[in-house]
């Protein structure tokens, strides 16, 4: 474990200002998690929105760096990281807040330090020839998130660290799925090249930079098929880990999960044509799959009464070639 310096009896919890940012970015950039945060205890639903807030902070740091400065603004995201985990003042109510909740959660070093390299991934434009490669990026972008809500939200049992990842993985290949034509638009392609290969779209990634090919949508199509099938068995992993949090961190979590594997599900209604427009789900029907994520919940509790949850810190970090080898 790489704890920060600040001492956890001296944590300084996140700042009104900063938590208003912070609850800020969540309600503009994801009305799906903002909706599952509102479930969560208060103290976990802080923590999470300033996680939360921090890993869009450095997401749009580097996707909307100008161009040809994306490597600098990076390499400041690492500064950043550095102040965090050192002595160093932290820059702003952001950094200063992300200090708090990784010393109060004893969240590693290595899981944000994860998340910043697969943003330097995508700076290096890197291509993925086999899924192990994009299992790679969905790791450092996502899965790792997923381990630092795993320490957020006080999982005391460190096999479900493994869910948690493969909760965040799929989350991210439904991401994938969703965002074929935007992210070619950006010169993007996170589809493997062994995958586009198997379903007749092979070199597909050497036409980037032009408009979307018409040859390329129907095989595009299966290949975005088989990678939802792909998030649909991570997704029955993370469910597994459900019973490892508190009743209402399930709750949210769950909440969170139906509604992203349900932009899934309208993805295949649009036939996965990646030119049939971004696929979302309705507000009426984020709000029927909470109900339905509070009926699951419910019908877990002779289970959770057999075994009671307590939260307590985990020394086990999760590696991705330890997940690798979990993998469903």
């Amino acid at each position: 474990m790489t704890p920060p310096a600040t001492s956890a009896a001296l944590v300084v919890r996140a700042s009104p200002v900063a938590l208003a940012e912070a609850r800020a970015t969540i309600a503009v950039h994801s009305k799906s998690f903002s909706l599952a945060s509102r479930l969560l205890p208060a103290r976990v639903r802080d923590d999470a929105v300033v996680l939360y807030a921090w890993c869009r902070h450095a997401d749009d740091a580097v996707d909307h760096a100008p161009p040809g400065t994306a490597p600098a603004a990076l390499a400041s995201l690492e500064r950043g990281l550095a102040r965090v985990y050192g002595g160093a003042e932290p820059d702003d109510t952001l950094e200063a807040a992300l200090r708090g909740v990784v010393a109060a959660r004893s969240i590693p070093r290595r899981y944000p330090a994860e998340l910043l390299a697969g943003m330097a991934m995508d700076v290096a434009d890197t291509r993925y020839l086999r899924f192990e490669e994009l299992d790679l990026y969905c790791h450092r972008v996502a899965g790792v998130v997923g381990l630092m809500m795993a320490h957020v939200m006080g999982v005391a049992d460190p096999a479900a660290l493994r869910n948690a990842a493969h909760l965040g993985m799929a989350m991210q290949l439904t991401n994938i799925a969703r965002d074929v034509h935007e992210d070619w638009r950006r010169g993007r392609l996170y589809l493997p090249d062994a995958l586009l290969a198997r379903h007749g779209a092979a070199g597909l990634a050497a036409e980037l930079g032009g408009a979307f090919p018409e040859a390329a949508r129907s095989p595009v199509a299966s290949a975005t098929r088989e990678l939802l099938e792909r998030a649909e068995a991570l997704y029955r992993s993370g469910d597994d880990g459900l019973i490892a949090l508190a009743p209402r961190s399930a709750l949210a979590v769950r909440a969170a999960r139906l509604i992203y594997s349900a932009i899934g599900d309208q993805v295949r209604r649009q036939r996965c044509d990646p030119l049939a427009g971004r696929a979302h789900v309705s507000g009426w029907g984020k709000l029927r799959l909470v109900a339905r994520a509070a009926a699951l919940t419910a019908a877990e509790l002779p289970r959770r009464t057999a075994r009671p949850h307590r939260a307590a810190p985990i020394e086990t970090e999760l590696t991705f070639d330890e997940l690798l080898r979990a993998l469903p």
